[in-house]
């Protein structure tokens, strides 16, 4: 009686709500088709894999490629760069959207507000190449303007897309001037979520516009910079390829190889699909790990997690 009872139950919710499944089914088709049924080719990892032969004829070779992997000369270079870039990425521009939002929320002029907000969106809807294309031009030693100003204050111009000192910081610099705006939506969201008795009751206790941040925005802030960060830990690997090929060159490769562009050279352009696969296998197991254990972290310390 009580399977019953619950099949009912179930039945009358999913009529209720049915508007609802069918709004999130072309989600949940899109990352059956694109995400989870590729993983089927994560087998060739594991295979000599050759395209006219196909998974199914290829020779089994077990962990060769992993063992190559670990063994690569370059790899630990490569994996070395990646996480540097990784733990810039973290120091740097994962604060950025806070302070930007916390900011933007201290505007009283809601048009001047607006504006500024339109002003740090429109950056994420330009594609790498058009962000790397504005960098070069204005970063190149011919007719930069950057060098222009070195040049003007008596400065000797620098060759910063040439130079692998630079690298880094040119990456830095363009995620945080492409995402920073786009990253305060949520921030802005959970910010005004909190009730403004909060404000007013600190407001009367003598507490400024700083103490009402430190001790009402922050505090609600919590949990969803802590959601946030732990799904930041899982792309730990994950840097994008767009961005790093396109400033990639022959003199900045020894700081600026990832395992992105590796795996891109390996795959299309010496057609080592199984090698490439490995090491793709090896970033998800990688990222799926930290994920976890931030989580378990975040649960010890109080706070919700993710799941």
């Amino acid at each position: 009686m009580q399977a019953i009872a619950h099949r009912r139950e179930l039945k009358q919710r999913l009529k209720r709500n049915k508007w609802l499944y069918v709004m999130i089914l072309p989600g949940i088709v899109y990352f059956l088709i694109f995400k989870y049924a590729p993983m089927y080719g994560l087998i060739i990892s594991f295979q000599d894999f050759k395209p006219y032969t196909g998974i199914a004829h290829s020779d089994w070779v077990g962990l060769e490629h992993f063992k190559r992997l670990f063994t690569e000369p370059d790899f630990w270079r490569i994996l070395s760069n990646t996480l540097i870039l990784f733990a810039m990425n973290l120091a740097f521009f994962f604060p950025v959207p806070i302070i930007l939002a916390m900011m933007l929320n201290e505007v009283r002029l809601s048009a001047f507000k607006r504006t500024i907000q339109t002003i740090v969106y429109i950056p994420h809807f330009m594609s790498w190449v058009i962000i790397v294309s504005i960098g070069y031009v204005m970063l190149t030693m011919d007719g930069g303007i950057i060098n222009e100003l070195l040049v003007y204050f008596g400065h000797e111009p620098i060759n910063f897309l040439l130079n692998s000192h630079w690298f880094r910081p040119m990456y830095i610099y363009q995620v945080i001037w492409r995402e920073a705006g786009w990253g305060t939506i949520i921030y802005l969201a959970a910010i005004a979520s909190i009730d403004p008795q909060l404000y007013e009751a600190a407001r009367m206790d003598g507490a400024g516009r700083f103490r009402q941040i430190w001790h009402i925005t922050l505090p609600a802030l919590r949990s969803v910079i802590i959601v946030l960060l732990i799904l930041k830990i899982g792309d730990v690997l994950e840097l994008g390829f767009e961005h790093v090929y396109l400033l990639l060159n022959s003199m900045n490769r020894d700081v600026a190889e990832i395992i992105d562009t590796y795996v891109y050279t390996a795959a299309l352009k010496q057609g080592q699909f199984s090698y490439s696969a490995a090491i793709g296998f090896f970033k998800s197991v990688i990222g799926l790990v930290l994920v976890i254990a931030a989580n378990k972290l975040a649960k010890k310390m109080g706070e919700e997690g993710v799941y």
